[in-house]
């Protein structure tokens, strides 16, 4: 995972720049996009909010000292999975979708982040550590139990720094996706970060994009799994890009380039996270590097046009949106 994010002294990077989540599920013809989740920090902690896609209806899931961050919607858009560090090490929980019933479901005592719950809803995904070493790899645990610990990723003895963070389940549960990089340099900033795509069980990894820039913050596939959102970019000129599965095709669709200044005036952008019907995206636009303390919560449509922030003024963390059908209510 980026150096950026998650050094040793955790806590006090969370405060300034937030962490990301893990995106939403697979679509279906009968889904629609329901609220849309993401971390708010006040008075020295993170909580979870919501809102409704408008920017409307402001709802608190999470409450109470500590950070809560990475939500994740369950496919149904019943529950939420995401992490929180109010046991001291940083675990796995459950909490109903409107704040009820918070639950603990990982007993690790490591470092357990960014959850992505499969489309069956039988399996989460996360990245953190549990052992030593203390760099992120991808694991699998069973949703309903939190046990059944299968690791999915690992590092050569070639590159015994390597990290691979954010995984997420592709719409039919085949392959999963992950930032994996070779390790950090002398400044602590990644080494060839790159999106890769592997088989669920970790097999046959490899990375679909290329160039010096790092790839962070996070990835996520559109339901129908024919395009992959990212982030590409070094920090102060920080995009939003697609890609087709394949390493085809890939399209900038927010960001500045490398002939426009740096920092980027409008902002970084990073954090992605696909709606359920495929027709908008929501990321963070962060000004905190124009010496701006906010991040906004932003919306746009699939080809880059009409972002708008949906968030009041303040630090967010990187939303996710709730797949909400028939049976939900609308």
């Amino acid at each position: 995972m980026s150096h950026r994010i998650w050094p040793a002294a955790v806590v006090a990077v969370i405060a300034l720049t937030g962490v990301a989540l893990a995106p939403a599920s697979a679509a279906d013809p009968g889904v629609a996009n329901g609220r849309i989740a993401f971390g708010t920090r006040a008075n020295g902690s993170f909580n979870i909010d919501t809102v409704m896609p408008d920017g409307s209806d402001l709802k608190a899931v999470t409450s109470g000292a500590g950070f809560h961050l990475c939500p994740d919607y369950t496919p149904d858009g019943r529950q939420i999975v995401f992490c929180a560090n109010t046991s001291g090490a940083f675990e796995l929980w459950t909490i109903k979708q409107n704040g009820g019933k918070p639950t603990q479901l990982t007993h690790f005592g490591a470092f357990a982040i960014f959850p992505d719950v499969s489309p069956d809803g039988s399996k989460i995904a996360f990245n953190g550590w549990i052992g030593e070493p203390a760099n992120d790899q991808v694991f699998v645990v069973d949703a309903a139990s939190g046990e059944g610990l299968v690791q999915l990723t690992s590092c050569p003895a070639a590159l015994p720094d390597c990290f691979s963070s954010y995984p997420v389940w592709s719409p039919d549960g085949h392959r999963i996706l992950y930032i994996h990089g070779d390790g950090f340099d002398a400044d602590d900033n990644p080494v060839n970060e790159q999106i890769y795509v592997a088989n669920a069980d970790g097999s046959q990894g490899h990375p679909i994009t290329t160039g010096p820039a790092p790839k962070d913050q996070v990835a996520d596939w559109s339901p129908d799994g024919t395009k992959i959102v990212f982030t590409n970019g070094y920090f102060g000129s920080e995009g939003i890009w697609t890609i087709n599965p394949d390493g085809s095709g890939a399209r900038q669709l927010t960001g500045c380039t490398a002939s426009d200044p740096s920092p980027c005036p409008t902002g970084d952008d990073w954090g992605s996270s696909w709606s359920p019907d495929g027709r908008k995206i929501v990321f963070l636009r962060d000004l905190t590097n124009l010496g701006i303390a906010d991040r906004q919560v932003t919306v746009m449509n699939v080809d880059g046009t009409g972002a708008h922030s949906i968030s009041t003024p303040g630090l967010h963390a990187v939303p996710a949106w709730q797949p909400r059908g028939v049976a939900l209510g609308g």
